[in-house]
């Protein structure tokens, strides 16, 4: 590995593995994100996908294998100190909280951040980003359509200031128009500096604006490479991108 690379990678996975009891969910899987990517992890429902999110954010113990965050091992840590570390998810399935204001579920993602002026800069960035949070800044959360939930949950995660944005399936239930708005808004967070993991079924958006890509097929690597690369592969086409 030469010294340029190494300096720009900031996450590393090295043999992880993660059992469900006597079922292997990750089966000695190493992914490497450089620092100001978008890597994409793809694959069919049980690849183990989740998973792989979880274990890294700190949701669930590895089994064995390393998570090397900015060159320090954070396997089995904490999942809040993983997200002080930086790395923050926004989870399958949105969650907000439904109770909540959308101005409180972001407050709610920003609850590591000890800095007022931090925290204002960080709303600011979440409403530039997605103007019509800012638009139902007090409405509650559980009169959003699906597709503000989804901008909501990813705004929660960036209000925590991450180095690594974890994105566990953004598109799910998403009408096509959306979709394309979600994937354009998520170049324009690389562009300004974080790093993006991005768990993803609909591989050919997310090839689109993916750097690099990941296949997971039942618990380990098959396939692996540029996006730019692997969006020709016939082996992708034919498994993920309905044979065109």
């Amino acid at each position: 590995m030469s010294c340029k690379t190494y300096y720009r990678r900031i996450l590393d996975i090295k043999n992880l593995k993660m059992n469900y009891g006597p079922i292997a969910a990750l089966k000695g899987i190493d992914i490497s994100v450089d620092k100001g990517q978008i890597v994409a992890l793809l694959g069919a429902n049980g690849a183990g996908k989740t998973t792989t999110l979880k274990v890294i954010s700190g949701l669930l113990k590895p089994t064995s294998g390393e998570i090397i965050y900015n060159s320090k091992n954070v396997a089995g840590k904490n999942a809040f100190k993983i997200a002080k570390a930086g790395i923050m998810q926004s989870p399958e399935g949105r969650h907000v909280l439904v109770g909540l204001t959308v101005e409180e579920n972001l407050r709610v993602g920003g609850y590591n951040v000890k800095s007022k002026q931090q925290l204002l800069k960080n709303f600011e960035r979440v409403y530039s980003l997605f103007p019509r949070l800012k638009e139902r800044a007090k409405q509650q959360a559980n009169t959003l359509s699906g597709g503000e939930q989804q901008m909501l949950a990813i705004g929660r995660a960036l209000m925590g200031s991450p180095q690594v944005l974890l994105l566990d399936e953004p598109s799910l239930g998403l009408a096509p128009l959306l979709i394309k708005d979600i994937f354009q808004t998520l170049k324009k967070i690389k562009e300004e500096g974080t790093t993006i993991l991005i768990v993803e079924q609909n591989a050919l958006a997310t090839l689109k604006i993916a750097d690099y890509a990941y296949v997971l097929e039942l618990g380990k690597i098959s396939m692996h490479g540029k996006a730019e690369d692997l969006i020709k592969d016939e082996r992708l086409i034919a498994a993920y991108l309905g044979g065109k």
